[in-house]
């Protein structure tokens, strides 16, 4: 009886195409190439013109919009922009690779690009990670680096867009948008106050605790 188990949940893998993959403890470019290259779609929240999935571990705070704020275990916050616009108008990724930064690294998987910077500030890292048209900061200590970063894979990833409701959302002959000025392929670190706005967004981190908490039901 356990030959025949052990058989049927290989042939379950080998139809889904799905695979078994471990994720490391220390490696933020081992876990990347892992999760990004994965092609499985997951989905748990699904909102106009769009839909992703939140991993466990991960809780809803708010959301506005395009943007969402979310917290993990740690209490630490992620903040995540959706760019339908730029997915709209197929913005090229035009980002170059930061050589100052703790770890820089543009990213291509499954024709989704986008990029990674960390930077030390404060004894803490602030990470910008962009990937598939879609935005996530978040300033975490060392220890919660890696186990982060694994968390905004599963999230960017995951992240597909309704091409139908953009089209009447965002598209061209209905646009009531002004004009996009924001450039989601921009490093903050580029800009000169970097430094005030990482402080600003510690500070917005700290007095976000006291915002109601939505569940995500797992499919």
């Amino acid at each position: 009886m356990k030959r025949i188990v052990i058989l049927l949940s290989i042939l379950v893998l080998l139809v889904s195409g799905c695979s078994i993959k471990t994720l490391s403890n220390t490696s933020i470019s081992k876990n990347i190439d892992a999760i990004l290259s994965d092609n499985t779609k997951l989905y748990n929240v699904n909102f106009e013109g769009y839909k992703y999935y939140v991993p466990r571990g991960l809780k809803f705070i708010n959301k506005d919009n395009y943007n969402a704020l979310l917290k993990d275990k740690y209490d630490n916050n992620y903040y995540l922009y959706v760019d339908v616009i730029s997915y709209y108008h197929k913005v090229e990724n035009s980002y170059k690779v930061n050589k100052r930064a703790f770890y820089s690294e543009k990213l291509d998987y499954n024709k989704k690009t986008g990029y990674i910077e960390i930077n030390e500030v404060n004894n803490k890292y602030f990470v910008e990670f962009v990937f598939n048209y879609t935005k996530v900061e978040a300033y975490v200590s060392k220890e919660h680096l890696v186990d982060a970063i694994s968390n905004i894979c599963y999230l960017v990833k995951s992240v597909k867009y309704n091409d139908k409701v953009l089209e009447s959302l965002v598209g061209e002959n209905v646009l009531d948008y002004k004009e996009e000025t924001f450039n989601i392929f921009d490093s903050n670190s580029d800009n000169e106050d970097f430094l005030d706005y990482v402080e600003e967004y510690d500070n917005n981190q700290k007095n976000s605790s006291d915002e109601d908490i939505f569940d995500i039901d797992e499919e």
